[in-house]
């Protein structure tokens, strides 16, 4: 794909999401941080309604370890490897109130140090947290780069390094967004809506599906 049909592709996206963001629901940065770790194998709407009532009573480090790890799995439990996850939001939370007041860090090799956060997460926080232009490749982004060949590649590593190398950089802040919510909605797994597509004269997918 060439440098022109990316412009075009993204130019397209963000006419139609002007100011792009996550679909999880929080109030905080750490909010953020812990729907983020709770995501994982799960989707946003699951997140989301395990969170509702979870951040009324814990919303903060602190509050967080003064729930405890048992009452913690007790909210998030509909979630999966909830164990995992409940475990890994008591040790950050942890590190947090000890070495950052409290605070959720903003860089890469701090977020990477805590329990439970690895670079996907971390891409997620500093993009949507700290406005910063990284891009987290989940299934999705995954999908929708290798499909259209905005940014091919055999690892979500190849696929990240891709988009931040060859995305014009007007689009870099929200092109995380973008790219995940066309696959969410639109460049689906099993069936793409190529009928309904508002990037289908640039995408290179040669099995475009189109209903009759």
């Amino acid at each position: 794909m060439n440098r022109e049909k990316r412009q075009k592709i993204f130019e397209i996206l963000r006419a139609n999401n002007p100011d792009p963001t996550t679909e999880l629901v929080f109030n905080s940065d750490f909010e953020l941080l812990v729907s983020v770790v709770l995501s994982a194998q799960a989707t946003d709407v699951a997140v989301n309604k395990a969170t509702e009532d979870m951040f009324k009573v814990a919303s903060t480090p602190n509050q967080i370890l003064d729930l405890g790890e048992a009452k913690l799995k007790d909210y998030i439990r509909t979630l999966g490897l909830f164990n995992a996850k409940a475990k890994n939001l008591i040790a950050l939370s942890e590190i947090l109130v000890k070495q950052y007041n409290g605070q959720v860090p903003s860089t890469r090799a701090e977020l990477e140090e805590l329990p439970g956060v690895g670079r996907k997460t971390a891409n997620v926080v500093l993009n949507t947290a700290f406005g910063q232009p990284t891009i987290a490749v989940d299934t999705h982004i995954f999908r929708v780069g290798n499909r259209t060949k905005i940014a091919w590649g055999k690892t979500p590593r190849e696929v990240e390094d891709r988009l931040v190398r060859l995305v014009p950089e007007e689009f870099l802040q929200g092109a995380h967004h973008w790219l995940i919510l066309h696959g969410r909605y639109v460049c689906k797994a099993r069936t793409p809506l190529c009928g309904s597509c508002a990037i289908h004269d640039y995408c290179e997918f040669r099995k475009k599906v189109y209903a009759n």
